[in-house]
């Protein structure tokens, strides 16, 4: 498709193929394999002589719509589609590294991702060094000569703090490293990683690609030399694939993203200015707020802050109970990225495998609350917070 064609008409029109009939909606191909016309042409499959279809495994028109449809938002050449968010990193550090490499990591990442790194990759020799996400210098003080990768999120997860995307980027060139970036806190509609430095964008399609809490999915972008080239081999011989019903589940939710991240970080930036206010709250992390360490490198980078906040309750872990039990409405889980409003205690779910000492040293208190912030209307919201922090 045209890239003069802005975001807004790229995630309804990019990236779709329609067959023999002409259908209107993308059509879902649920299918393992598909039929060749002979024995020479399945050969030539096979052997990547023909670029035509061969098993949804790694090829398969409805994921291909998807991929291309994700790469335009994002101004990417290239991108796989993974089962989840975390297959997505597990696909980029198995195509790209090998025992003996060494990893910089921000440290406030995803619960998950930590585990991944510091206890799965440890095992095969990849080892990790964790560093602040808003401080360069322990990025160029942590590299080493067998550095490859830099990993990020921004922002992050629960603490929304923003790194210095192009920054990074430098440093990680410096060192001979790619930067990867996970994007879910944002996606393209808000910020494109790519433009900024990045190598790498990752997603957890699962979150607001989708947008309505249905199906997960991951994916990884950039250049074709990394993904097609390096990625795809992986993929299709591991098998971390993107299911074609979930990637016509997200294909449409793409179709709404901007709409959607555009009202839900509207929402979140007036609901967490009223949180600020409010004597039950004694701090709240939200990029939009004037307060945040990284307001102003969030206004460059970002186009509005994301529909997730999160805010420390006075009164501990058990206030924070309080507050999450007495909700009425907004539906305590730890997914983000729904039109329906979540909230979570990140102390005891998304980043409760980690040490004491661990989720000490990234900031996540026993008070803290994660909000992530729908599109239910906001006076609704407010009184049911409201009800737990009286």
């Amino acid at each position: 498709m045209d890239k003069k064609f802005e975001l807004s008409t790229q995630a309804v029109r990019a990236g779709q193929v329609r067959s023999q009939f002409q259908e209107h909606a993308e059509a879902l191909f649920l299918t393992s394999s598909f039929v060749f016309d002979n024995a020479a042409q399945a050969q030539a499959r096979f052997a990547g002589g023909d670029p035509g279809v061969v098993y949804s495994r790694y090829t398969n028109p409805t994921v291909s719509m998807f991929q291309d449809r994700l790469a335009a938002l994002e101004g990417a050449e290239a991108c796989i589609a993974t089962a989840s968010g975390m297959s997505a990193i597990l696909a980029t550090v198995m195509s790209l590294l090998k025992a003996g490499d060494h990893v910089v990591c921000s440290s406030a990442v995803f619960g998950a991702t930590v585990q991944l790194f510091s206890n799965y990759f440890g095992r095969f020799g990849v080892q990790t060094t964790f560093v602040s996400p808003t401080r360069v210098s322990e990025w160029q003080e942590a590299c080493k000569p067998n550095t490859r990768l830099f990993f990020l999120e921004t922002p992050s997860n629960p603490l929304t703090e923003v790194s210095d995307i192009a920054a990074l980027a430098a440093v990680a060139k410096k060192a001979g490293a790619l930067l990867a970036v996970d994007n879910v806190f944002c996606t393209p509609a808000l910020q494109r990683p790519l433009e900024l430095g990045a190598d790498l964008v990752i997603h957890s399609a699962t979150k607001h690609l989708d947008g309505q809490g249905r199906v997960l999915g991951g994916a990884v972008l950039g250049p074709a030399k990394l993904v097609d080239e390096q990625m795809v081999p992986f993929l299709r011989t591991a098998g971390p694939s993107l299911s074609p019903f979930n990637a016509w589940v997200i294909l449409k939710g793409l179709e709404t993203l901007e709409l959607r991240m555009l009202a839900q970080s509207a929402a979140a930036l007036e609901l967490a200015r009223w949180l600020e206010a409010h004597p039950g709250v004694s701090r709240v992390f939200y990029p939009g707020l004037e307060s945040h360490p990284q307001h102003a490198l969030a206004r460059r980078q970002q186009r509005a802050g994301g529909a997730v906040l999160s805010f420390e309750v006075k009164g501990g872990r058990a206030a924070a109970w309080r507050l999450i039990d007495a909700t009425r409405l907004i539906s305590i889980t730890a997914n983000l990225g729904d039109v329906k409003t979540t909230i979570t205690h990140p102390a005891t779910t998304t980043h409760g495998r980690l040490a004491p000492e661990a989720r000490a040293a990234a900031g996540i208190t026993d008070g803290l609350v994660r909000v992530a912030v729908g599109l239910e209307a906001l006076a609704d919201l407010k009184t049911d917070l409201e009800r737990g922090l009286s």
